[in-house]
């Protein structure tokens, strides 16, 4: 199904409901995303960027935009930096789907997480604002930011676990023993829950980061699809995971890749880094979230790729090169088990 966007209908909601708004607006498609599909909005009153829910037959809490704009929302004049929120409409007769515009941040993005071009210093300091924003993710007082209901209480891992699985098994297309396997793994190894309850971002990678234009710093975090409150160290995880892939564009990860030369940093020191500043003294059976990591992109890939075989993804061509991915974390997250 297309996801062209019917601009008129847009320029007219935004008209009534965004202060400050002018027309006319172009749209131009910000491609390569395979979530939510997002438009650059030209106007004379300024840039912005729309997120819009995919049209077509979506699974149960998938593509959530109202959560999308109510995080970022909230976490304005903290330590994280984001987009400023406009105006969301969750009225799907206005152009077939719920949508939000945000403010359109200047910066840069890096799809390949060796970020040629740059100097080791450069990307040294960019893997550190990286791992900084991380730890102010999870330092959040949720309190204050008014999110203390923006998830369930109770073991993180469990419920994810039990959420991930339907939607895997909503979208399967064929059988994985690895997948299933490591299901079985991660509900048997389950660990106790240590009271860690923390906003999360739910994909945390560096082309999810839109970096200041001229200096090391992170302009705004992208892509809150995912988010809720959880446990902190499956967003940890999951940057470790993303850099054991292949250093491919579909890979977008630094299997091979001589990190020292590069300036790049090493797992260990990411971790540690981390550790120290949120004080913690260490984390313990790491594999287990590592293994997590692994089975929940095996997941939401798997996703990607019914929708772009039913026609519903942003980008069809990508989605299913993305989706050949699938056996690839499961084995890989099987392997981390040692099971």
């Amino acid at each position: 199904m297309s996801t062209d966007l019917d601009t008129a209908a847009v320029e007219d909601w935004l008209t009534a409901h965004m202060p400050g708004f002018s027309g006319p607006l172009t749209a131009t498609p910000i491609t390569g995303g395979q979530s939510n599909p997002t438009y650059r909005l030209d106007t004379p009153s300024g840039a912005y960027v729309l997120r819009r829910k995919p049209p077509g037959v979506l699974l149960k809490s998938a593509h959530a935009v109202d959560r999308e704009f109510r995080v970022q929302q909230a976490l304005a004049g903290t330590e994280v930096p984001v987009a400023r929120m406009h105006v969301l409409c969750e009225d799907d007769s206005v152009i077939g789907s719920a949508f939000y515009v945000m403010e359109a941040v200047a910066g840069r993005t890096f799809d390949d997480p060796a970020m040629p071009g740059l100097a080791p210093d450069e990307r040294s300091a960019m893997i550190g604002a990286m791992n900084g924003v991380l730890a102010a993710i999870h330092e959040v007082d949720i309190d204050a930011a008014g999110l203390s209901d923006f998830g369930p209480t109770g073991n993180y891992y469990a419920r994810q676990l039990d959420r991930w699985t339907k939607q895997y098994r909503a979208s399967q297309t064929e059988d994985l023993p690895d997948m299933d396997a490591l299901i079985d793994w991660l509900g048997a190894n389950m660990p106790p829950d240590d009271g860690q309850r923390r906003l999360v971002h739910g994909d945390y990678r560096l082309d999810n980061l839109l970096f200041a234009p001229d200096r090391p710093e992170i302009a705004a975090v992208l892509d809150w699809e995912l988010s809720t409150l959880g446990h902190p160290y499956a967003d940890l995880a999951g940057v470790i995971m993303q850099w054991s892939m292949p250093h491919t564009r579909e890979g977008r990860g630094l299997a091979g890749v001589n990190r020292a030369a590069l300036g790049l940093w090493e797992d260990q020191r990411f971790i540690d880094e981390y550790c120290a500043r949120r004080d913690l003294p260490g984390i313990e059976n790491f594999e287990f979230y590592l293994a997590f990591c692994h089975f929940r992109m095996a997941a939401i890939l798997q996703g990607v790729k019914k929708r772009a075989l039913d026609g519903n993804a942003s980008d069809p061509e990508r989605g299913l090169q993305l989706g050949a991915y699938v056996p690839q974390f499961a084995a890989r997250g099987l392997d981390v088990t040692n099971a």
